[in-house]
């Protein structure tokens, strides 16, 4: 019955009419129909090791995207200047890193705004870029314990089978050269197989450039620069100097050679995307006035601060999250003809106005007393709740919904040090790894890196249930003698009873399901196999599992395989045969490279 189930569920996999956990779901409730999960099991891959590991791990990525902590580390890492194999090393090579101790989906996404700007800098297609860049990220995940699912899955089989659990770095001495050699391939000669194809989404949403105004603080790294040395240094973000506001005076367009003063409002025009690494480049703010008072309504634009907020506030508006969100302003809205001062936004509904923009024109006047017009959008700060009551009090309509960050360099410095934290118990040993990364996010939730709200809305949970059911099919396979049939038909059939072939058969059947089905899955099916084989060898079954997870990280050929082959399926413009161009060459290297590896680190 459990190879009829198997079967089925791979068929499923592969037909792909349904979702990967709606799959794995069906296939643990018919193993415990027919008896093969004890049904006092059948939930318990909620709390199995791997599992929490994974979702703590995205809880703790999301910190260090939300709080801009990676957009800071990328704006020191990558060459601004460089040609395109320096700057396809250097974006890459931090794509690789970065999946290395944070989940490698978190690692793509944070890192795709930036390889689109790059391209147009280069020249290139945006996925000349993007796919590189997914790869990269892919190879680097393999890297460590927590790099990607299924080193944990691996890692937690090995615990189950009495041989412990792996540590942090076990995976780095075979990883880290594939992933090396990987990376260095890709951006000298693999990038140049891929289409320049036009993206999906180059004639799509736009909302054109906001007009916003920054204060250049006291000691600031701006002071004492010409305007035109600043946009030089905010070039790549697309920023511009418009204007300048001097002890209450605005000039507007001030000439390049003008210097700057502590204390001066520049106001800027940039893409909403591009603003956040305008603000941080020189670590500035946007604006801020003092305390709203019925009296002065000018703070309405001054973005919301934690410090602002006093023991007098109730508990509520302690723990609400602030928002960003971009609004138009339609032909009949309320505050047609107002400015932020008319409307007191502060003082009525508790919201900021950041930016505006306007037909792609800069707007003449200063920001408050800016009288908006229909076609306007808005950037608004403020609580979900206070920024959803503007909307339905004045009329204006929501764009669609995406993800807006204004950097916060205190808070990036705290989710970073709470992951860095977090790895070094579980690397010393000191704690196992769910309860320190657990910890971390505890730590996350109690120092806000992570808002309440988005706790539970930053894990995966598809991927949570698909492991979750997995597992204990997977010991099913075990308990019922499955596996070893399995094991013994490799080892008697195709491998011809040699060791280094069946390793081999293992490491390329690994590779080829993880092309075709989900390397989560991949890896909770192999997993027993593998200990199997080993076990009818009598050889080292930590080479057999390392091949898995090396197998399970290598899913290049198509773009189901991985969620990072997904993501950039439209902004590259790509089809599903563009893939396998580069991935075939990447998955040939991969076995080149780590099957000796893994005879020398891991020996039969």
């Amino acid at each position: 019955m459990i190879f009829a189930i198997l079967a089925a569920m791979m068929g499923l996999f592969l037909w792909g009419r349904f979702r990967h956990d709606v799959v794995a779901l069906a296939a643990l409730m018919a193993c415990v129909i027919v008896g093969v999960v004890p049904s006092g099991d059948a939930f318990a891959g909620f709390g199995h090791p791997a599992v929490i590991t994974v979702a703590c791990v995205l809880v703790l990525s999301q910190g260090l995207r939300n709080t801009g902590a990676v957009d800071w580390l990328a704006r020191r890492i990558l060459p601004r200047d460089a040609g395109q194999t320096v700057t396809l090393l250097a974006l890459i090579g931090l794509g690789a890193a970065l999946s290395g101790f944070m989940n490698n989906v978190g690692a793509m996404a944070l890192l795709m705004p930036i390889a689109v700007q790059v391209s147009g800098r280069l020249n290139l297609a945006p996925g000349q870029i993007l796919m590189p860049l997914a790869f990269g990220t892919i190879l680097g995940g393999m890297t460590t314990l927590v790099g990607t699912p299924p080193n944990l899955i691996v890692s937690g089989f090995r615990q189950e089978a009495g041989l412990g659990q792996f540590e942090m770095f076990d995976f780095a001495p075979v990883g880290v050269a594939v992933a090396g050699l990987g990376v260095i391939f890709i951006a000298l000669i693999g990038w140049r197989l891929v289409p320049a194809r036009k993206s999906a989404a180059a004639d799509g949403f736009d909302t054109g450039a906001y007009l916003t105004e920054v204060r250049v603080p006291e000691k600031g790294k701006a002071v004492g620069l010409t305007l035109r040395g600043f946009e030089a240094e905010i070039e790549d973000s697309g920023a511009q100097i418009v204007g300048l506001v001097r002890n209450d005076v605005a000039i507007t367009a001030p000439h390049g050679g003008r210097r700057i003063f502590a204390g001066d409002i520049l106001v800027l025009q940039a893409d909403v995307d591009a603003l956040a690494e305008a603000l941080s480049v020189f670590d500035i703010k946007l604006e801020e006035e003092k305390a709203p008072s019925d009296d002065n309504e000018d703070a309405a634009i001054a973005p919301f601060q934690a410090d602002e907020i006093t023991d007098a506030d109730d508990a509520d508006d302690v723990s609400e999250e602030i928002v960003l969100r971009e609004l138009a302003v339609l032909p009949g809205s309320t505050i047609v003809g107002r400015s932020a001062s008319d409307l007191r936004l502060r003082t009525r509904y508790g919201v900021n106005l950041l930016a505006v923009s306007r037909e792609g024109r800069p707007p003449q006047a200063r920001l408050r007393h800016l009288r908006l017009r229909s076609g306007d959008l808005l950037l608004m700060q403020g609580p979900a709740e206070a920024v959803a009551e503007f909307i339905n009090d004045t009329g204006c309509v929501p764009l669609g919904e995406r993800e807006l960050r204004i950097p916060d360099k205190k808070m990036a410095i705290i989710a970073g040090a709470i992951m860095v934290g977090a790895i070094g118990v579980v690397t010393l040993g000191l704690l196992p790894a769910p309860v320190g990364f657990a910890l971390g996010v505890l730590a996350s939730m109690v120092l806000r890196t992570v808002p309440l709200r988005k706790i539970y809305t930053s894990i995966d949970w598809p991927v949570i249930v698909l492991l979750a059911a997995l597992i204990p099919v997977a010991g099913a396979m075990l308990t019922t003698g499955a596996a070893d049939l399995l094991a013994r038909f490799l080892v008697d059939t195709i491998a011809q009873s040699n060791p280094i072939a069946a390793l081999a058969v293992v490491l390329i059947t690994t590779m080829f399901l993880s092309d075709v089905m989900n390397n989560a899955a991949t890896a909770a099916i192999l997993c027993p196999i593998a200990l199997g084989i080993a076990s009818t060898l009598g050889v080292n079954p930590d080479s057999f599992l390392m091949a898995v997870a090396i197998g399970a990280s290598c899913a290049f050929l198509t773009p189901i395989g991985h969620q990072n082959n997904t993501l950039i399926l439209g902004p590259g413009g790509f089809r599903f045969s563009d893939y396998w161009k580069l991935g075939l060459l990447v998955e040939i290297l991969v076995v080149m490279v780590s099957l000796p590896l893994l005879l020398i680190i891991w020996p039969l």
